[in-house]
């Protein structure tokens, strides 16, 4: 497989925010959202076996929650999914950030995956795969990063549209970064204001949760590793 980094930080995003955790960051990604953060994922790697990645993990333990993200992590599925179905036999709790449009029917049904479905100015709207809707259940979450209000509208209409409160344990709503961030641990960093994000929610009372990626509060937002 080929990975970015691998690491131990806190969990910055879902419900399992503020947990320590294992980041597995894989290289490559088919998308190219325009407020993407990870853009050094795109190319490159190094390139490890399964037992180099496993003798990597066990270094950093006791941590027992190991995500695996990227770029898109389900671009090596091949390689991906028998890892972690061994670690699942280990004893450890997975989750999985994955945009969607790649097939969800292989990935163990007790991976925890978030779903980030993305909205118009991420520029890459359309790309969720429709049918991953039936792979999705109450361990799962379903993500929009939220860069204005047409953004938010499609957001609240699709989650009204397939019922997702009802499908998922949690839709979170996340505010947008930009690109180039201030070295300021604050909200001026975001192109959408939290406080507007949460009144339009209020307004229409949406069952979602807001999700600030409280890493870029705890550390400057541009670092990496965290």
């Amino acid at each position: 497989m080929y990975l970015i980094e691998i690491y131990k930080s806190v969990q910055g995003e879902s419900s399992h925010a503020g947990r320590p955790c294992i980041f597995v960051r894989l290289a490559g990604c088919n998308l190219r959202c325009s407020w993407c953060d990870s853009e050094y994922t795109f190319n490159g790697g190094h390139k490890l076996s399964e037992e180099q990645i496993l003798t990597e993990i066990e270094k950093l333990a006791p941590v027992r929650l190991i995500e695996f993200t990227g770029g898109e992590p389900l671009l090596q599925e091949r390689e991906l999914v028998p890892l972690m179905q061994r670690l699942l036999v280990l004893g450890y709790e997975l989750m999985m950030e994955t945009s969607g449009e790649r097939p969800l029917d292989r990935v163990p049904p007790a991976v925890h995956k978030i779903v980030d479905v993305k909205c118009p100015a991420s520029g890459e709207s359309g790309s969720f795969r429709a049918s991953n809707l039936e792979f999705l259940t109450q361990r799962d979450e379903v993500k929009f990063v939220i860069a204005n209000r047409e953004d938010y509208e499609f957001a609240r209409d699709f989650i009204r549209r397939h019922a997702l409160e009802a499908r998922v344990g949690s839709v979170l709503l996340s505010p947008a970064f930009h690109k180039l961030p201030s070295t300021a641990r604050s909200t001026e960093n975001c192109l959408l204001d939290p406080r507007e994000l949460v009144e339009w929610m209020l307004a229409d009372g949406l069952e979602a949760r807001l999700s600030l990626q409280i890493h870029k509060f705890i550390w400057e937002p541009q670092k990496k590793g965290v």
